[in-house]
């Protein structure tokens, strides 16, 4: 097994896309493929409010990031990094951190919004996840 380094979490900004896995209350894992940004010391998640995942947040912080592909494709040597994830829903901290990753995902980060505001016929309340080491 591979174990991270202490800057792991961070290195794991440079990626595209991250594998985010959290836990359900039976400690099942689930993971999904999520873009991901740096804030500081400590890594950001862009998801709608009502989404499995911040359901899962709201019982146990504990996640895992592994790099992946768009479509969450983990490669067999990837090393799990562990974290904690804490739920940002301040419109202070969700229109800070969306300028983050409009910076870092440009006109995809934009497009994707739209698409996502039709097909929902509305804006989707969205958090943002702050992820420190674990």
């Amino acid at each position: 097994m591979n174990t991270p380094s202490p800057s792991a979490l961070l290195e794991l900004s440079t990626e595209r896309f991250v594998s985010l896995t959290t836990f359900r209350r039976s400690g099942v894992p689930v993971s999904t493929p999520v873009w991901i940004a740096r804030e500081g010391d400590a890594l950001v998640v862009t998801t709608p409010d009502e989404s499995g995942k911040v359901k899962r947040l709201r019982n146990s912080g504990r996640v895992e990031l592994r790099p992946c592909s768009r479509t969450g494709a983990v490669a067999d040597d990837a090393i799990t990094v562990p974290g904690v994830a804490e739920i940002l829903d301040g419109p202070a901290d969700v229109t800070r951190i969306s300028r983050i990753f409009s910076s870092k995902y440009g006109f995809e980060y934009r497009i994707f919004m739209i698409i996502e505001r039709i097909a929902a016929r509305r804006q989707k309340p969205r958090v943002m996840l702050r992820i420190t080491g674990g």
